[in-house]
């Protein structure tokens, strides 16, 4: 879905074994342009919808450089390159299982850093 629209650096972060966690999971998609978070959530709304997910939540549509598709268990996070590097969402949920895609779709574990506590 987001491969096929020139989507990059995708990361699947497994959430279940945080306490209290927002979603199961965060998927999290860079693209180079606004156009192209169109064409990406387009994308993955038909391609889910066709599975019998239906419509998600969303949050940013058509004026972000973010757009947010909440499908409950699984949030998808289509980010420029610049809000990704600015809100660093793989260090926020450092602590997760974190697999990367290869371009065949075959997903890799992968090891993030997580975010250190800031002194008081």
């Amino acid at each position: 879905m987001a491969q096929e629209k020139l989507a990059h650096d995708i990361l699947i972060l497994d959430l279940t074994e945080i306490e209290t966690p927002p979603a199961d999971f965060f998927v999290i998609v860079t693209v180079d342009s606004e156009a192209q978070i169109k064409a990406v959530t387009d994308s993955i709304e038909h391609t889910l919808k066709s599975m019998g997910f239906g419509y998600p939540n969303h949050e940013g549509k058509g004026t972000s450089t973010w757009v947010i598709l909440d499908y409950f268990d699984v949030v998808v996070h289509v980010m420029l390159a610049s809000a990704r590097e600015f809100y660093k969402l793989e260090r926020l949920w450092g602590d997760a299982k974190a697999y990367t895609l290869s371009p065949s779709g075959t997903p890799r574990a992968t090891k993030l850093t997580p975010r250190r506590a800031s002194a008081v």
